[in-house]
């Protein structure tokens, strides 16, 4: 092979020289018949009276070289076969659902360096391609009517929740006919996070499409039983016997059967993270994604006629299936509550009402939140963790234990976990009175007050001073704001002490 310098030195020595073919062969040890060919070539291009007056032409294009007449010294008739063999053995496990168990081109070459054969890895992937070389795929668009089909699929996203850089799940729904679309995020892609988009998604609704399309994915797909055969999973036939639809779906890698969430999935993260990324909680991250596809819903659409996907919804509504209850999609636990008046789930701890230490608790885990129960009563609620060894406390379950032990409140993990409007109120006027602070608690609590409440009844006592707030004067002034059904005749310490301090109080106010 000549270089692009030999050949400038050829056509140099041989139009402005003057030297002989056999001249140039020797001088640059070149073949003769070499010399000729690229002679010729500039001659054939520019005519052999103006090869000199183009010589700047030819100095500049490359040499080139025809190889498309050569024949394979080292792929021969039998690799070949051997590789011919390989490829219909990885056919036959495509087929037998053995797709993760073929042999790729590096395993295909090894077992023919294994066979004796000399052959490079380079000339066994370009035969493997050009055998396998298909032509592009063309797809046939579909027309929907409205309110038939709705597909889903999944997605990731990387946001910062609190801070911490987290990938949290995208389950997004799009209707086929209107290219409405709804999406939530889930800490996971389990079961639960399956089964609550769904209810979700249909509470939004308020109905049903009568057929959903799914991929591949685990938490529909329970397992295959053949190549194109699939047994549907638990979760998926307990939603489709309870909100009456069918489903279907796609075959292996070919999410374009599904139409419209593909390219939904991409759309929806994009529009809706590629510019805030920081969330304080999953809450907000929700909140900001409906903000979101709220306006994507409203948007013309320039195939629909400028239509937007919400209008053209409209039209599916009357032909959905409606529901009123909500379907619950939960997992069923027990847990012991320790001597912290907490149960441990998934190792991460929860808050009782502490007159429940040593009692076996029934726990129903959804993707979102806990419930709680004892002899079938339900007790409480938590937002659930998906952290490692934390800890979720209510002080509301604390307050008896904390009104024998008030010292332990000032440092304790609870009052750290409080609301901070909580916390505001107790280490201004109640640092050094906990005691008083864990009353005021448990009234508001017997009473099923909301913390407003307290809050307008200390701004009312700061008018007068801002110093002398005490529990006692608060309670006064709540008694008198709300007025509440109280037996006057009880012997409530608490009752009898804001009495006294609510007739002081009223000389002042009136």
């Amino acid at each position: 092979m000549i270089t692009m310098v030999d050949k400038n030195r050829i056509l140099i020595s041989r139009y402005r020289e003057g030297e002989s073919i056999s001249s140039i062969a020797r001088c640059l040890k070149i073949s003769r018949k070499t010399v000729r060919k690229y002679i010729e070539e500039h001659e054939q291009l520019y005519g052999k009276e103006h090869a000199k007056i183009f010589i700047e032409k030819g100095l500049s294009s490359k040499p080139q070289y025809n190889s498309s007449t050569r024949t394979r010294q080292k792929l021969t008739a039998e690799i070949k076969e051997k590789i011919k063999f390989c490829l219909e053995e990885n056919l036959k496990k495509r087929n037998s659902g053995l797709h993760k168990q073929q042999m790729k081109k590096i395993d295909i070459y090894e077992y023919l360096s294994e066979k004796g054969f000399e052959i490079g890895y380079t000339t066994v992937c370009n035969y493997i391609r050009e055998k396998e070389k298909k032509g592009k795929e063309s797809f046939i668009k579909q027309v929907y009517s409205p309110g038939i089909t709705t597909e889903f699929d999944w997605g990731d996203v990387k946001l910062y929740i609190g801070g911490k850089l987290q990938t949290l799940n995208l389950a997004v729904f799009t209707s086929a006919y209107s290219n409405h679309r709804w999406a939530k995020l889930f800490y996971r892609q389990d079961t639960l996070a399956f089964g609550q988009s769904h209810i979700d998604y249909f509470s939004r609704l308020q109905g049903v499409h009568k057929e959903l399309v799914y991929d591949n994915m685990r938490v529909a797909v329970r397992k295959f039983t053949g190549y194109n055969e699939k047994e549907p999973s638990e979760a998926l036939l307990e939603l489709s016997n309870y909100y009456k639809f069918d489903f279907r779906f796609c075959n292996v890698r070919r999410g374009n059967e599904k139409g419209h969430v593909e390219r939904s999935v991409e759309y929806v993260r994009r529009k809706s993270f590629s510019g805030e990324v920081h969330f304080s909680t999953l809450y907000d991250a929700n909140n900001h994604l409906f903000q979101v596809l709220k306006k994507l819903n409203n948007k013309g659409q320039q195939l629909s006629g400028n239509k937007t996907a919400s209008e053209l919804f409209e039209a599916e509504k009357p032909h959905l299936y409606k529901t009123e209850i909500p379907y619950k999609c939960f997992k069923e636990e027990f847990a012991k509550a320790d001597k912290y008046s907490t149960v441990i789930l998934y190792g991460n701890r929860y808050s009782v009402p502490d007159f429940l230490v040593g009692k076996l608790i029934n726990i129903k885990v959804f993707a979102e939140k806990i419930d709680l129960y004892y002899n079938n009563e339900f007790l409480c609620s938590h937002i659930r963790n998906y952290g490692a060894h934390t800890w979720t406390m209510n002080i509301n379950h604390y307050l008896t234990t904390l009104f024998q032990k008030p010292g332990a409140l000032r440092g304790s993990s609870v009052l750290s976990q409080t609301d901070e409007k909580v916390k505001k109120l107790y280490k201004e006027y109640f640092s050094d009175n906990s005691k008083d602070f864990i009353e005021l608690l448990q009234y508001c609590k017997n009473k099923s007050l909301a913390w407003e409440t307290v809050e307008k009844a200390v701004n009312r006592l700061k008018q007068i001073s801002r110093t002398d707030i005490n529990k006692d004067k608060i309670l006064a002034v709540m008694s008198k704001e709300k007025d509440p059904e109280i037996n006057k005749n009880t012997e409530d310490e608490i009752y009898l002490s804001s009495q006294a301090v609510l007739k002081e109080l009223a000389t002042i106010f009136n």
